[in-house]
């Protein structure tokens, strides 16, 4: 059974202490984010890079509920320090511009084109951008695994119940030490 390593928003905007959605518990994940990028190159697992952006002075309806953030060229829709695509052997970059990493992405379709089967989650925020890409992976019909020592959000309320939702009705949740064993 294939199986890829989905890195959700590693972007300067949540986790350098200047960006515009940053908050502290962030780099709390940082380590175990890098200890299952560098399990996943050892192992020549797939690596997907997501990150959030949009384009500067155009309308976008994910604008509506939250402010301006991630414009496409910026310091903060870069990739923070170390994370993103290094040249790796099986290693790809997704932009998306809703909370979903699936939705209107060709995400999907490089997935079944690779014939992976098995997603582990990782990444910021657990209650938005996270879950919905578990949600979604779920309804597409891939089994999901989210690492829960490498995903948190700044609502630790919103974090424990969607890993509790993502744990009754998407998938399974893990540790860092138990994902490394799976990738």
């Amino acid at each position: 059974m294939k199986t890829a390593l989905v890195v959700i928003d590693m972007q300067n905007s949540f986790l350098h202490k200047d960006g515009e959605n940053y908050y502290q518990r962030s780099k709390e994940i940082v380590e175990n984010v890098s200890l299952l990028i560098k399990k996943a190159e050892e192992n020549n697992a797939y690596i997907i890079h997501i990150s959030d952006e949009h384009r500067e002075g155009f309308k976008d309806f994910e604008q509506k509920q939250l402010p301006v953030h991630c414009i496409s060229g910026t310091f903060d829709a870069q990739f923070f320090d170390n994370f993103g695509p290094k040249n790796r052997e099986n290693e790809i970059a997704i932009l998306k511009r809703r909370y979903s990493a699936f939705f209107a992405t060709d995400l999907e379709l490089f997935l079944r084109e690779q014939k992976i089967e098995t997603l582990i989650l990782c990444g910021v925020k657990t209650n938005l951008c996270v879950r919905a890409t578990a949600q979604d992976a779920f309804a597409h019909g891939f089994k999901v695994i989210l690492v829960s020592d490498a995903t948190n959000s700044n609502r630790v309320h919103l974090e424990k119940a969607s890993l509790e939702d993502i744990t009754r009705y998407f998938g399974t949740v893990v540790k860092t030490i138990d994902a490394v064993d799976l990738l």
